[in-house]
Formats: C-alpha cells, structure tokens, sequence
C-alpha cells in the first residue's frame, strides 16, 4: 500500500508548478482528480516545448499530468462550480495555482473551501506572493529565475546572464508544496486540523540559493563567476566542465597539487597555499583547459579515479540510458493513455519500503472521467 492511499486530492492548477506537485502525490498513492477547463483545458495541454506531440498534444502535458482522473468543469459556471464544490467537500486535499484574487472571484478561496470541509489541506502556488508590486506579474519560470538573482551564478564570468535550463522554479516549487502538504496532512492524522500551505515561486528560488545568499549576506558581494569553465561561483579551482580530446571532463573539488602529480602538469603544483585555489582560479583553470585538452576523456579517468579524485565523464542522454548505471536504476516507466495510446516517461525518484513507486495510467484525456467519477462520488448536476 502506497503512504497517500485514500488521500483525494482535487486539482485546479495548470501550467507545470501546481501540476508537477500533484504528479508526486499522485505517485505517492494519492487520487488526483484534474480539473480543467472546457475545450481548451490546460493551457500546458497546448504549450509546445518542442515539436514531439503526444495524441496532438504537448509531450511536457503528458509527462506531468500522468496517473490523474480528468474531470472538465466551468468554474465561472454556477452549476459546474457547484459540482465541484461537492468534490472539494469530499477531499482531503485541494491545490490551485491562479494568480491572487482569481480564486477568490471564483469562491473557492481558502476560507470558503474551509467552510464547507473543515479538515481541507488548501495548498496554492502564486508567482510572488500575495502582497507587493510584483504580486500580478505573470508567475513563470523564465521571469522567476530572472527576478531571484539566480542567472548570475551559471555560464562564466563573460556571459551575462544564463538561466538554468529547466523550469527549476515550477519544479521546485511545486516540491515545497508537497512538503508543506504533507506535513499538513501528519498535522492533520494528529490533531484533526487541516491548513493552508502558501508557496510562491520566487522564494522557491531564493530558498534554492540559500548558500550564495547566506554569503551575500555577510559581506555583500556579488557572485563571481571564473572567467572559463566556471560550475559554481563560490568555489575555487578545480571545479568546472573541461573540454578532452574526444568529450568533456567533470572535475569537482580537490588538490590542485595532487592534481598537477597526476595530470603530469608542473605548472599545477606549484599552488601549494589551498587559499590560491579560489584567488588564482581563474589561471589554474586555463592550465586545466591546455592539459586535459591533449588526451581522452578515458584516459583521464583511468589516472584520475583510482586516486579518488572526484570526477565524471560529461554524458549526452543519448549515452547516459545506454550506460549500465543509468540502467540499473530503473527510472523510466511505460504508460498507457485512457485511448490506448502508450508512452515511456520518467518515473518517481522515490522508493517506498524498497518498492519503485510505478504506475500504468498515462495522462488523462479532457473531462474523461467527469461521467465516472460523477456516479462513483455521488456528485449531483448543478
């Protein structure tokens, strides 16, 4: 028995942070029910990220909205908004990601969705928060990132700006939600009180830099980013992507002297003092870029890992699922669509006793379920 079985979880949200949350209670064991608008539905359903469709619909829908019952409703419409209030009154959880105010026009607030269910865990996704001049900025990633200081710390020194390039706000945010979810839903085992649980996107991005920030904070610098191969801004030497005669080399931390030993580079040992790592970066790093250039990526490992430096060849995906380790890990799934149609995505990270947390239903169609899950639930016509 998966943890959240039993555990019914109405979703109003869109786009990729409300849904990446319910995705991962839904592979906890929870039901998710989806509810979308009609005809169009999720705007995601029809947000291309690339030109690979899944039954003429975004490949990112599917891979986020799987193993959830779809059920189509007008919430500016009284009698679907009826229905639905019926199913929030039989829910254990409810999750919605409108920008401030949309939810209260709509009646579905966290106060009146508490009036009618007393024990409700109320989560909600905003770009900002409620308060101050950004509050009605539109709550995406790009903007997010761009807004948090957090493009300054990737790419090198010269680059300008460089965004990370996943929708780590959404994602992240979407994480943190499901954390204060749960801890709502312990409270709630417990003391027999639900809770609202508010995240918004920008602080899911300052809380990701809690460590360039707590600096920041000391000292007020700015990040400095190596003029080359720069992987993290707060840290010296070695540490970065070189390029090797046939690919690419990840070196983390280590002794740069012990590193010239190895690398047969005199130029590298003569940084004994560990505090030239950080403020001579920059020309070891150019040394690193002239010698690891001159042989393979294999050869490099073959020296470097016996002697426990810590370092990685650079893999495409490509050569990545080809690789035994990715493999062994077992972290892609087959899914299937209420139509039939089938397709591989990732699976939950999590393992639960042991158990890889798997499921066999794909992405819901638009209201595919509304007739099902009318009958099984008892929910009246509006």
């Amino acid at each position: 028995m998966r943890p959240l079985e039993d555990i019914l979880v109405i979703d109003l949200s869109q786009f990729l942070s409300g849904p990446s949350a319910s995705l991962r209670l839904a592979d906890l064991g929870a039901r998710v029910i989806k509810v979308e608008r009609p005809a169009t539905g999720d705007i995601c359903r029809h947000l291309y990220v690339s030109d690979c469709e899944i039954d003429g619909e975004s490949t990112i829908f599917h891979a986020i909205n799987r193993n959830k019952e779809g059920y189509v409703a007008d919430l500016k419409d009284a009698g679907d908004l009826a229905k639905v209030r019926q199913l929030i009154s039989k829910a254990d959880v409810v999750l919605h990601n409108f920008r401030p105010g949309v939810i209260d026009r709509l009646g579905l607030d966290y106060a009146s969705v508490k009036a009618i269910n007393p024990g409700i865990v109320y989560g909600e996704i905003s770009g900002y928060g409620k308060e101050g001049p950004w509050k009605s900025k539109p709550g995406q990633d790009l903007l997010a990132q761009s807004l948090s200081g957090m493009t300054w710390l990737s790419g090198n020194a010269d680059d300008g700006p460089v965004p990370v390039g996943v929708a780590i706000a959404d994602i992240w945010a979407g994480a943190l939600l499901v954390t204060g979810v749960l801890a709502c839903l312990v409270r709630r085992s417990i003391r027999g009180e639900g809770g609202l649980v508010e995240v918004n996107m920008l602080e899911a991005m300052l809380d990701y830099q809690f460590e360039p920030l707590t600096v920041h904070l000391q000292d007020g610098s700015q990040p400095e980013r190596t003029a080359t191969n720069n992987a993290h801004a707060l840290l010296g030497a070695p540490y970065g992507v070189y390029q090797t005669a046939d690919g690419y080399l990840a070196l983390a931390m280590g002794s740069i002297v012990q590193l010239g030993e190895l690398l047969d580079c005199q130029e590298l040992t003569r940084y004994t003092d560990p505090k030239s790592w950080y403020d001579q970066r920059d020309e070891i790093k150019q040394i690193l870029v002239d010698r690891l250039v001159t042989r393979r990526t294999a050869d490099w490992l073959a020296i470097l890992e016996p002697a426990d430096i810590w370092c990685a060849e650079v893999l495409n995906w490509d050569r990545l699922m080809h690789s035994e380790g990715f493999q062994v890990l077992d972290m892609t799934q087959q899914v299937t669509r209420g139509n039939g149609t089938g397709y591989q995505t990732t699976c939950c990270p999590i393992r639960i006793d042991g158990q890889r947390l798997k499921a066999a239903r794909g992405s819901c169609d638009l209201g595919e379920h509304n007739e099902s899950i009318d009958r099984e639930l008892a929910i009246a016509g509006g």
